[in-house]
C-alpha cells in the first residue's frame, strides 16, 4: 500500500486511489464538479488541482492521478501533495473564473439556489471579481421530456448527466456536440431520455442546468421539513427523503444506502409526490340507493358489523394490497382469527408465494448487494428494468464488470445489458435439469411475478427449483434462489402469516366465490389491482387512501394514510425490515390504517388487545421476531426449499408476461399522479412510433 504526504499528514491509502480519493481519506478538502465516485473519470472540470511536489512545474488534477503514479523522493520520502499552496489557490481562482465567463447570473430565481455546487464553491475557491467583459454567449434550451427542465446558459459541460445516463442507466441517449466555446449537452435527435432512472440527473447536476420540471418554482429548501424515510412503489425498499411544507409533500430525493439503491431512485419514486394529494379519500362514504354519500365513522362501523352479523364467517373474505405495511398485515390477521375468519390473503396477485419453501421461498436470498458478486444470473418470467428500475441498475453494474453470464426466459425486452435469450416460457427452464451449463461458483436465479402469478404457479416455483439444484444455485455458503417482488407490502405481509387459515380460500377462489354470489362480504385492504367489476353482489368493505378501483366498488369506505402519512413497517424483497416516517398528516378525517383497523375490531365485537402503535409492534414481534431488527437481512433457512417440491402439478406452454405493463400506474397513488400521466402518454406514443 503506497505512502504519501497530504498538507503534511503522511497517511497509507489502497492501490488505485485517486489523489482526490486519498485527500479525502487524510481530512483535505477538494472541489470539484466532474468528479463522482460511482461514474467514469472525466477530469474536464480541472476544479480539483492539486500540487504534487517534484512533479511538472503546474497544477495536477487529483481526480484523475492514481496515487500509484506519484514518484518517491530523491531519499525513498513518500511524495507529498498540497491542496492549499499558493499555485493550487490561484489555479483554483482561475478554473472558478473561467467557468462563470458565461454563466449566467440569475441565482435568485434559478431552483437550484440554495443547494447550489457552483455557487457554494465559487464562495469558497472563487475570487471578488472578474476580469472579463465580453457579452456571455447564449444556448438553447433542450427537451429531455416532462421530468427534466433545462437551462443550458447555466451548463459546465461536467458531462455527469451523460455518463450517468450512459453508464449507470444503460441509455446511450446524450451527448455532447461541438467544441470549445460551442460545446452543448443534448439529446440525440433532441427526443425525450427513455430512461426510468433519469430523474438521478437532477441530483448530480452541480449547477441549475438540469432541475426538476415538476418541482420548478415550488419551493425553497429552506422553507421545507425533511423526513428520512422508504419508498414504496416496488419491492426494493429505496432510502429517500421526503420534503414536505405544512400538509403537502413537494418533492421526493435519494438517500444513500449502498446494500439497497446505492444513491439512486426511480423516476416513479421520485416524481410521485402530486399524485399524494389527488384523488384522496378524506372521510368515510357509505353506499345508499346505488350512490356513495359522506358518513361518520361510527356509522360506517355500524353497517360493516350489521353486514357482518348477517353472515357467517366462511363467506367473509379479507385481500391485502401492494402497499399494505407489515403493522396492517398482521391487525388484519389477528382480527381474522378473532373472528374466526380464514379467507384472508396478502398475495392479490394470486402467486403460491408462502405456501412451501419456508421464508426462503418467497425472498431474494443473496440480497440486493449479492448481484455483485454472482457470475451468473437467470432471469425467470421477469423484467427488471420495470418492476424494479434500481435492481436493474445493480444487475448492469454487474455485467460492465464482465465474467458474468445473462440469461432470461420471459420477455425479450430492452434490458440495458446484453443477455443470452433462452425461451419464453415453461419448457425453457427444463433445459438446465437436462443439460446443464457450465459450472459457476455463484450462479443466480431471480424468478418475478411474471412467472408465478398464474395458474401453474407452483409448478413453475417447483420447477425453477430443480432447476437451481441442477446448477448450484443453492450449496452451501451461497443461495442464489431469489424472488423478486413487484409489491412493497408482500413479504412483511407474508412474514406475519397473512394467509389463508385451515380450508381457508386464497385470492382466486375468494374472487370466483364472489362472482358466483357464494361470498357474502369481501373486506379489501387497498386491494386495487383486482378485477373489482366482477364482484357480483358481495358487500365491499374498502380501506384505503385513493379513490381507485377498490373504493369505486365499495359499499362502505374507510380513508387511510399513504406511505408518507404514517409510521410503518415495509419489508423489501431480499426480507430487510425498514420503517417509514411521517412527513405529513392525513387530509381530513383519514387515520392510520391500524388505528381504523382497532376500532373496527370494537365495533365487531372482536377487540384487538393493543391500544397504539408500540403495543401493536410488540404482539408483532412476537410473531415475526425478524421484523424487530430494522434494516438487517436475516438469512432464510435454504434447506426449507426442498418443499417447494410439494408444489407440483402441471404447467402450461404459455410464455412469461411481466406484471407490469405501464411502469408509471403500477398503484392508486401514481395512477392519481399527473406527472405519472404525462410519462405514460409518452411512453406510449413512442411504442406507436415504433411499431409505425
Amino acid at each position: 500500500m503506497p505512502k504519501l504526504k497530504i498538507d503534511g499528514v503522511e497517511i497509507e491509502v489502497e492501490n488505485g486511489l485517486s489523489l482526490l480519493q486519498a485527500c479525502e481519506q487524510a481530512g483535505a478538502e477538494v472541489p470539484r464538479f466532474c468528479f463522482h465516485e460511482r461514474l467514469s473519470i472525466a477530469g474536464n472540470c480541472r476544479m480539483c488541482l492539486v500540487e504534487v511536489k517534484g512533479g511538472p512545474p503546474k497544477p495536477t488534477a487529483s481526480c484523475a492521478m492514481s496515487v500509484n503514479d506519484l514518484r518517491p523522493g530523491p531519499n525513498g520520502e513518500p511524495p507529498e501533495v498540497f491542496t492549499t499552496s499558493p499555485m493550487v489557490k490561484k489555479a483554483r481562482e482561475g478554473v472558478m473564473e473561467f467557468l462563470l465567463i458565461n454563466h449566467p447570473l440569475d441565482c435568485p430565481i434559478c431552483d437550484q439556489g440554495g443547494e447550489c455546487d457552483l455557487q457554494d464553491q465559487a464562495m469558497a475557491y472563487g475570487m471578488d471579481h472578474n476580469r472579463f467583459a465580453e457579452n456571455k454567449r447564449a444556448v438553447e434550451n433542450k427537451y429531455l421530456g416532462p421530468l427534466v427542465k433545462t437551462e443550458m446558459n447555466r451548463c459546465i459541460q461536467c458531462t455527469r448527466c451523460v455518463r450517468f445516463t450512459t453508464e449507470v442507466a444503460g441509455v446511450e441517449e446524450m451527448g455532447a456536440t461541438g467544441r470549445g466555446e460551442d460545446m452543448e449537452i443534448t439529446t440525440y435527435l433532441d427526443k425525450a431520455i427513455s430512461s426510468e432512472l433519469q430523474g438521478n440527473i437532477i441530483d448530480l447536476c452541480p449547477v441549475g442546468a438540469l432541475t426538476s420540471l415538476p418541482y420548478e418554482f415550488k419551493a425553497r429548501p429552506w422553507e421545507l421539513r425533511k423526513t428520512e424515510t422508504i419508498d414504496v412503489m416496488d419491492a426494493v425498499g429505496s432510502n429517500i427523503r421526503v420534503d414536505a411544507r405544512g400538509r403537502e409533500v413537494m418533492r421526493i430525493l435519494p438517500r444513500t444506502h449502498e446494500d439497497v439503491n446505492e444513491e439512486w431512485i426511480s423516476d416513479k419514486t421520485r416524481f410521485v409526490w402530486d399524485g399524494l394529494k389527488t384523488q384522496r379519500l378524506d372521510q368515510p362514504f357509505v353506499r345508499d340507493i346505488g350512490k356513495l354519500r359522506p358518513a361518520t365513522w361510527a356509522e360506517a362501523f355500524s353497517r360493516i358489523a350489521s353486514k357482518m352479523k348477517s353472515t357467517t364467517p366462511d363467506k367473509v373474505g379479507i385481500l391485502l394490497g401492494d402497499l399494505v405495511s407489515a403493522e396492517e398485515a398482521f391487525s388484519l390477521k389477528t382480527l381474522a382469527m378473532n373472528l374466526k375468519i380464514n379467507n384472508i390473503d396478502c398475495r392479490q396477485d394470486g402467486t403460491p408465494l408462502g405456501e412451501h419453501g419456508g421464508r426462503a421461498g418467497y425472498l431474494f436470498n443473496s440480497s440486493i448487494a449479492g448481484i455483485e458478486e454472482a457470475d451468473a444470473i437467470m432471469l425467470i418470467g421477469c423484467n427488471p428494468r420495470l418492476e424494479a428500475p434500481v435492481l436493474n441498475a445493480r444487475i448492469r453494474k454487474r455485467a460492465l464488470k464482465g465474467g458474468c453470464l445473462i440469461g432470461v426466459v420471459g420477455e425479450q425486452a430492452d434490458l440495458t445489458y446484453p443477455y443470452n435469450y433462452l425461451g419464453a416460457g415453461p419448457e425453457s427452464l427444463s433445459v438446465f435439469t437436462d443439460h446443464p451449463p457450465a459450472n459457476k461458483t455463484k450462479p443466480m436465479f431471480i424468478i418475478g411475478q411474471g412467472a408465478l402469478a398464474r395458474a401453474d404457479g407452483a409448478a413453475i416455483l417447483a420447477m425453477a427449483y430443480k432447476a437451481a439444484a441442477a446448477l448450484g444455485v443453492v450449496k452451501e455458503g451461497w443461495n442464489g434462489f431469489n424472488i423478486l417482488h413487484t409489491a412493497a407490502g408482500r413479504v412483511g405481509a407474508l412474514d406475519v402469516c397473512a394467509l389463508p387459515g385451515d380450508g381457508g380460500m386464497n385470492t382466486t377462489a375468494m374472487l370466483n366465490a364472489a362472482a358466483n354470489k357464494s361470498l357474502d362480504m369481501l373486506f379489501l385492504a387497498g386491494a386495487d389491482e383486482i378485477d373489482t367489476k366482477n364482484l357480483g353482489n358481495a358487500f365491499v368493505v374498502y380501506m384505503g387512501s385513493h379513490g381507485d378501483a377498490g373504493a369505486a366498488r365499495a359499499d362502505v369506505i374507510l380513508p387511510g394514510a399513504a406511505y408518507t402519512e404514517k409510521s410503518a413497517t415495509y419489508v423489501n424483497t431480499e426480507g430487510r425490515a425498514q420503517m417509514t416516517a411521517r412527513a405529513a398528516f392525513p387530509p381530513g378525517d383519514a387515520k392510520e390504517d391500524w388505528a381504523i383497523i382497532r376500532a373496527l375490531s370494537d365495533s365487531l365485537g372482536a377487540t384487538l388487545t393493543w391500544n397504539n402503535l408500540e403495543e401493536l409492534r410488540a404482539a408483532m414481534y412476537a410473531i415475526a421476531p425478524q421484523l424487530a431488527s430494522l434494516d438487517q437481512v436475516h438469512k432464510a433457512d435454504a434447506t426449507a426449499l426442498v418443499e417447494l417440491h410439494q408444489g407440483g402439478g402441471k404447467t402450461t406452454s404459455a410464455p412469461f408476461q411481466s406484471p407490469v405493463k405501464d411502469f408509471y400506474f403500477t398503484n392508486p397513488i401514481a395512477r392519481a399522479s399527473r406527472t405519472m400521466a404525462e410519462c405514460s402518454a409518452l411512453k406510449n406514443e413512442r411504442k406507436m412510433q415504433a411499431a409505425e
